[in-house]
């Protein structure tokens, strides 16, 4: 029997070809519009993906980009992912919404907030994906921090930059304190008597009083809690410090193997990690694989189609994620390869949209379907089918941790 797999969709501006702004199927004069995000999102809605990932950073540069000699053939500029996301939760059925955030300058108390309001609006579809923050670039827009780096080390180890490692830590700390604030709220602490003229019951709202490395904060949340309970932690990984920090912390991760005995390896590192890592009672991370797909009818036309963005672009396309250019087959067989290896999910990253977020749709997912490889629950939006994120995951509610040490004291 084929192993299935959850789909999920990538969103970066015109997609993840540095020149597929200038395709002629782009709209690049729609970046900052409603319509252009409501119709990719509205599409990976009715395909049945399971979640939709919305990039997004702190600088003009890309992440490790010099700041200085800026080149002017690329996208700058971008709308603000979680704000992206609460506007269009209302206008989406199923899919969930994870907009990116970096930990190195934001409050983790703001950002918490905004993503319980996400919960709320989609009512139960929420996520964030949080990433490490240590490029010059983005600690340039702020000026709380003078040092910063340009690129990884040599090596291409995470520990073996000072600063790079330290945003690692931070990065940890910034979810637990995230997962602390969304359980400050326990399920019942509003009661909305008015009657008594009790609105709350303030001992089911707890100051979570923590103290680390790089946060102090001792208050509550000031957003009830929300459907999920914690919306989901996702990260991207590469490697080891990665790989631990989605180990501890992360519900999900996504993962740029090379093919499926990567992807095997890959897995068994992050299950080793969790095992030292995972604090008891938690359910397995969720493990998925990247993959940046540019998808025509044939392989020819896809390769040709290749060609001409990377002689736009002047080089040829690179990524972290292996890269599949061909037919929707190719795709699905890159996905059943992946699957067999043991990964719970694919993300989907589109070189060109809102091209390739269409072949997906109309092509790949049914292809998936068809093949057996898809999980059941994705693609229906039959009535009374679960619809929060935890739910189509698998991944249980959990009970806010103020309530469990109330009973252990």
């Amino acid at each position: 029997m084929t192993e299935q797999v959850h789909l999920a969709l990538a969103l970066e501006r015109t997609g993840w070809h540095p020149a597929a702004w200038r395709e002629q199927t782009a709209r690049p004069r729609e970046l900052s519009s409603p319509g252009y995000w409501r119709d990719l999102l509205r599409t990976a809605d009715r395909a049945g993906l399971v979640l939709a990932t919305i990039e997004d950073a702190l600088s003009l540069a890309d992440r490790f980009e010099p700041i200085d000699g800026l080149r002017r053939d690329r996208v700058r500029g971008r709308l603000d992912a979680v704000l992206l996301a609460s506007y269009f939760a209302p206008l989406t059925a199923r899919i969930g919404l994870v907009p990116t955030v970096t930990t190195a300058h934001p409050e983790p108390f703001h950002v918490a907030t905004g993503i319980q309001t996400l919960d709320f609006a989609s009512r139960g579809r929420a996520g964030v994906r949080l990433v490490a923050g240590a490029s010059a670039a983005e600690r340039a827009n702020f000026g709380r921090r003078t040092s910063g780096v340009d690129a990884f080390p040599a090596s291409g180890r995470v520990e073996d930059s000072p600063e790079i490692a330290a945003a690692f830590r931070e990065a940890g700390e910034f979810a637990d304190v995230l997962t602390r604030l969304w359980d400050s709220w326990q399920d019942d602490a509003v009661i909305r008597d008015a009657a008594s003229g009790r609105y709350v019951d303030a001992d089911r709202i707890h100051n979570i009083d923590f103290e680390g490395e790089f946060f102090s904060i001792t208050g509550a949340s000031i957003v009830p809690r929300s459907p999920q309970g914690r919306p989901l932690i996702t990260v991207l990984a590469h490697q080891t410090v990665p790989y631990r920090l989605a180990a501890e912390h992360a519900d999900l991760v996504f993962t740029t193997p090379h093919g499926a005995e990567d992807a095997a390896a890959i897995r068994a590192e992050l299950d080793g990690a969790a095992a030292v890592l995972r604090s008891e009672g938690r359910e397995r991370l969720r493990v998925f694989a990247d993959l940046l797909v540019l998808v025509e009818d044939t392989a020819d036309t896809a390769r040709r189609a290749a060609r001409r963005l990377d002689d736009l672009a002047g080089a040829e396309l690179a990524s972290d994620a292996r890269i599949v250019v061909g037919t929707a087959g190719d795709v699905v067989d890159e996905i059943v390869s992946l699957a067999e290896a043991g990964v719970d999910g694919i993300r989907l990253r589109p070189a060109r949209q809102p091209a390739d977020v269409a072949a997906i749709a109309e092509h790949v997912v049914p292809l998936a379907r068809a093949a057996g490889v898809l999980r059941d629950a994705d693609g229906s939006n039959a009535p009374g089918t679960e619809t929060t994120l935890r739910s189509r995951l698998q991944l249980s509610r959990p009970e806010s941790r103020y309530v469990r040490e109330k009973v252990v004291l």
